[in-house]
């Protein structure tokens, strides 16, 4: 299937020479803030930034008014251009227009400017220096100052905590509408990216970090636009599916990542011990129920159902978590044996919480059937699993994990 035909307008550029940055604002349906937003970039790329910029406005599909303003946009102002996809998705538009652009640095920033432009400098220096390859504004080092709301902090933290957990990521936000990427970069990697919605940012900086390559990040003063109509569940749900595609295929060896590294001239094949983490870990998780068990069983006619079950499951959670330190994450020695109990036994807490808590819920919103309760049992010991091993790799023995 070829792709869509993309409509162009052209800059009314003062030179014909290619800009050392090509700033892409993508917008759907932005025709109250995009003007007003671009005419503040344009006069401080004027005023304050000492490289030649270009503002390339990428319209994925927009449906009021914002091709025109677009177009007359680039019509008035040097140095801005616009470009039109007939199909929306952010991801889609970044692709096509840093894949069409000449500039030798590509960086984007949302619409509504959330970050302070005094970071734009040190965001592309280093890029244009040679000493990163792609560079990303953080919100969440200690020195950015962030206005946003409770709800999007939380799910920003907890998603970048799974990416480091389950992609062993080592960047720390993937989501900040404000990054760059040198082109010759750019070039190799987006064909790659299968992306083309929100999650185009988190894969591309996954594949840039297992191929190698240097990840600069600046802590960015940032506030939040209240008139977001990002819808927070479907993109997470989304950003999930991400996370699982890319997870696979990273195991699988569908991505490249070894001949990507061989490319840039870095060393190594740019695979972790995940899988293999993955495997001991399901096989400690066996071994623990079936020891569970026999404990159970045991002790059953001597003390009781309720006790023989406090004492069977407090063995073989600290039994679990003693394993898993030593067979999944390869962790020796008596250093901090103590505190990776005492946080494995937190750990523990919370995955009982996830399915106890699930079949409370479920019997006060219903009486239901024997089939019932054991599908969301099972369904919720499965989250379970999954928040054990996250939470055990992300946390508890993140530095052996490489994570």
């Amino acid at each position: 299937m070829s792709a869509p035909a993309v409509e162009k307008t052209h800059p009314l550029a003062p030179t014909s020479l290619s800009p050392a940055i090509d700033i892409v604002v993508p917008v759907h349906n932005e025709a109250t803030d995009l003007e007003p937003s671009v005419r503040r970039l344009h006069a401080y790329l004027n005023q304050e930034f000492p490289f030649s910029a270009r503002i390339t406005i990428a319209d994925n599909a927009s449906t009021d008014g914002t091709w025109d303003i677009a177009s007359r946009l680039s019509e008035e102002l040097p140095g801005v251009r616009a470009e039109r996809l007939p199909l929306k998705g952010r991801g889609r538009a970044l692709k096509e227009a840093w894949g069409s652009s000449d500039a030798t640095v590509l960086a984007y920033m949302d619409v509504d400017l959330s970050t302070d432009l005094d970071a734009l400098l040190p965001l592309v220096a280093p890029l244009l220096s040679g000493h990163s390859d792609v560079a990303i504004g953080t919100r969440l080092a200690r020195s950015a100052r962030v206005a946003r709301g409770a709800k999007r902090e939380v799910i920003s933290r907890c998603y970048n905590l799974i990416l480091h957990a389950v992609l062993t990521t080592r960047f720390s936000d993937s989501q900040c509408g404000f990054k760059a990427i040198r082109a010759d970069r750019a070039e190799v990697l987006l064909p790659l990216v299968e992306d083309n919605a929100w999650f185009f940012d988190t894969e591309l900086l996954v594949l840039a970090e297992r191929s190698g390559l240097r990840i600069h990040e600046v802590p960015v003063d940032w506030i939040d636009d209240p008139d977001s109509r990002v819808d927070i569940v479907h993109t997470a749900k989304e950003d999930l599916l991400g996370v699982l595609r890319v997870g696979r295929g990273l195991a699988s060896g569908a991505l490249p990542v070894g001949e990507l590294r061989r490319s840039f001239g870095r060393a190594g094949d740019g695979t972790t011990g995940l899988v293999r983490q993955v495997l001991r870990f399901g096989a400690v998780g066996v071994a623990s129920t079936l020891a569970y068990v026999l404990l159970f069983v045991l002790l059953h006619p001597l003390v009781g159902g309720q006790v023989a079950n406090f004492l069977a499951l407090g063995t073989t959670a600290v039994a679990n978590t003693a394993a898993n330190r030593r067979f999944t994450f390869g962790v020796r020695g008596a250093d901090d044996a103590g505190k990776h109990q005492l946080q494995g036994l937190l750990v523990f807490g919370a995955a009982l919480a996830v399915t106890s808590g699930s079949l409370a819920l479920l019997h006060l919103l219903t009486t239901p059937s024997r089939g019932l309760e054991l599908t969301v049992l099972v369904v919720a010991n499965l989250a379970a699993t999954v928040v054990r091993f996250v939470a055990l790799r992300g946390w508890v023995f993140r530095k052996a994990a490489g994570a």
